[in-house]
């Protein structure tokens, strides 16, 4: 097997990961439940990992499409924010679920949007090159954005120490780790094989990462489907509506069918495998509840990927413009 036959049957690995966490949580919940020590370990490991296949490094390749970069950035942090207020007011007076759907809708995908993007018809070298820029700026605007669209409890979500342990530990140190690792690759040998390794570890790390959150939070989800019934219409609304941000926003600035579909892809694939860790780091009130609603966010998106690598090669740009 070579790697990218790996990664382009990554989306039915990760359904078979789903399908197996979720049989082994309902059959065995005990069992299931103490893979939970595993979470934060699995989503290190995976965050190292992916951030390896990033070109940090290389971000002037990422900003030398400006038609391209202006289109992503107007997709994802203007016309995505703009909607996610909309399609969340209806959560204001549900506090743990609004944090939960924030967290995961107003954080563009960095990582296996990219293979979406190429089994979409769209460019996912563009895509790639664009994903450091997608992260740096997800991670300075998400506190601003949540300061105003909760309002008067951000102050109790966004300023909280286990909230800012999660983000450097599970974010920024595997990062930097990461940056640190490729830079010395460039001029060792045995780093530069390091990295070749690591760059099998993505979709295995990934899969590893969706059985223990959802093995261990399954039980969650299905005791607390009832409380959970108003984020879901959330949810669907932003499928079928996060795609139109996208194409809306390629259309403005004239990109070419390949380029459009990428930023499509972008505005509609969300970042919740990076987030999770933030929501697990929330205040005992509302951390449970605003895990488990990143986590049924995921499974709805790995359902509309589906309907997405079909119906926006056909709708986007169809002409081949």
């Amino acid at each position: 097997m070579t790697r990218d036959t790996l990664e382009h049957n990554q989306i039915p690995i990760y359904f078979v990961s789903v399908l197996l966490a979720a049989a082994f949580g309902v059959f065995a919940p005990t069992s299931a439940h103490g893979l939970g020590i595993l979470v934060t370990p699995a989503i290190a490991v995976l965050m190292y990992a992916m951030f390896l296949q990033i070109p940090f490094l290389d971000l002037r390749q990422g900003l030398g499409n400006k038609r391209f970069i202006a289109a992503l950035l107007l997709a994802n942090f203007i016309l995505v924010p703009l909607l996610v207020w909309v399609l969340t007011r209806g959560l204001v007076e549900r506090p743990a679920l609004l944090v939960g759907a924030l967290l995961v809708l107003l954080t563009p995908c960095i990582d296996y949007v990219v293979v979406f993007t190429h089994i979409g018809k769209g460019d996912s070298r563009l895509m790639l090159a664009a994903t450091p820029v997608l992260l740096l700026l997800q991670l300075v605007l998400l506190p601003v954005y949540l300061g105003f669209m909760l309002g008067g409890q951000s102050a109790v979500v966004v300023a909280v120490g286990p909230f800012v342990g999660a983000f450097v530990w599970l974010i920024v140190l595997p990062m930097m780790l990461a940056v640190l690792t490729t830079a010395l690759a460039r001029r060792s040998r045995l780093m530069g094989a390091w990295n070749n390794a690591w760059a099998w570890l993505p979709v295995p790390a990934m899969a590893l990462v969706l059985f223990v959150v959802i093995g261990s939070q399954i039980t969650s989800v299905v005791r607390d489907i009832g409380v959970l019934l108003p984020v879901i219409p959330v949810y669907v609304a932003f499928l079928l509506a996060a795609p139109l941000m996208g194409a809306l926003a390629a259309r403005l600035f004239a990109l070419p069918a390949a380029a459009a579909r990428a930023v499509t892809f972008s505005a509609s694939t969300r970042n919740s495998l990076v987030v999770l860790p933030l929501a697990l780091a929330l205040p005992d009130d509302v951390r449970g509840l605003a895990a488990t609603a990143v986590i049924m966010q995921t499974l709805l998106e790995l359902i509309g990927e589906l309907v997405y690598i079909r119906l926006i090669p056909a709708l986007v740009w169809r002409a081949g413009r």
